[in-house]
Parts: C-alpha cells; sequence; structure tokens
C-alpha cells in the first residue's frame, strides 16, 4: 500500500495525461501530491521530508508547466527529485556525518559499516544516473513516450535495482543468534 500510495500522483499524471492532455495531468499531479501532504498530516501528523522536498518540486516545476505553459518544467521534474535523493546521500556524510541509507534502514538490517557505505553510494549514484535517464528520454522521444517512461520505465528500473541491491545485500546481513538459519 506505501508503494501505491507514494506512486499515487504518478499514477494520476499518467491517467489523466492519456485523457486530457500534460497541462491537466500537472495540476491533478500537484493536487495529488497536496491531498497525500493533507493525508499523512491528518493520519500521522508529522510529514516526513521526502513528501515535503516531492510537494515543493512538483509545486515548483508544475506550478512553472502551467504559468508558462511549457512542458519542459515537468519533464525535469523527475531529474531533479533523483539528484536531490543522489545529493542528499552523497553529501549527508560529508555534512552531517551521517548515512542516510543507515539511517533509514538500520533497525530493518544489520550490516557492516562498509556495506552501509556502500550501499548509500550505490543509491546515490542510482539516482544521479536515472536522473540523467529521464532527461534523455524526456528529449529525445515524444511527450507520450516519455509519460509512459516516467511511469513504467523508472518502476521497472527501480525494482530491477532493489532486487539486485536485495541480492548483493543478503550476503552481508547479519543474522540474530536467536533466529535459526
Amino acid at each position: 500500500m506505501k508503494i501505491l500510495f507514494d506512486l499515487f500522483p504518478v499514477i494520476l499524471f499518467f491517467l489523466v495525461f492519456k485523457l486530457f492532455g500534460v497541462y491537466a495531468a500537472t495540476a491533478a499531479a500537484i493536487a495529488a501530491t497536496i491531498a497525500q501532504v493533507v493525508w499523512v498530516k491528518y493520519r500521522h501528523g508529522k510529514v516526513d521530508t521526502m513528501l515535503w522536498v516531492s510537494f515543493g518540486i512538483i509545486v515548483v516545476f508544475g506550478g512553472a508547466t502551467l504559468l508558462l505553459h511549457d512542458e519542459t518544467f515537468i519533464k525535469w521534474k523527475p531529474t531533479v527529485l533523483y539528484w536531490f535523493f543522489a545529493g542528499a546521500l552523497l553529501f549527508s556524510r560529508a555534512l552531517f556525518g551521517k548515512n542516510l541509507m543507515r539511517s533509514l534502514l538500520q533497525e530493518k538490517m544489520s550490516l557492516p559499516d562498509p556495506v552501509w557505505h556502500k550501499l548509500n553510494l550505490s543509491w546515490s549514484a542510482f539516482f544521479a544516473l536515472l536522473g540523467l535517464l529521464n532527461l534523455y528520454v524526456a528529449f529525445n522521444y515524444t511527450l507520450d513516450v516519455w509519460v509512459n517512461f516516467k511511469l513504467f520505465g523508472t518502476t521497472a528500473i527501480m525494482l530491477v535495482f532493489i532486487l539486485l541491491q536485495a541480492a548483493m545485500l543478503s550476503k552481508h546481513i547479519e543474522q540474530d543468534p536467536q533466529e535459526k538459519p
């Protein structure tokens, strides 16, 4: 359900784009993200930083798309979001002395320090490359191809990357001595 909740604005963008075009889809994505923020605030009392960042980026780039009637801005939105994630992962250690992947996942798994570092770097590189790939598709193919890629392509790429990461991590996860193998 969390994945569907996170993908809600993208799925809505896709559906509205297919029916009404890019400008209506952009407005729908902005509205969906606002609804997410309101829902999370209502349900949990606090909105996490990632959702605030996503909200800010969709409002700025989606708003520019609608205000200037130029689809270029909405095409840049995923790249800016991916590059923000890449930068946050990459520079969190240098600026704040924190490994963000460790902070996010340490309650779910225990890994040696070098593996946490490698995981953080691999996700940072992944998001940086995904941002470049988005730009390549956005500006070398039709708007329709880009919209399909945005939902199906990036979701498939993300799933494959997660499975590869899981395979890499499986040999490093420290098992609880109380558990049976």
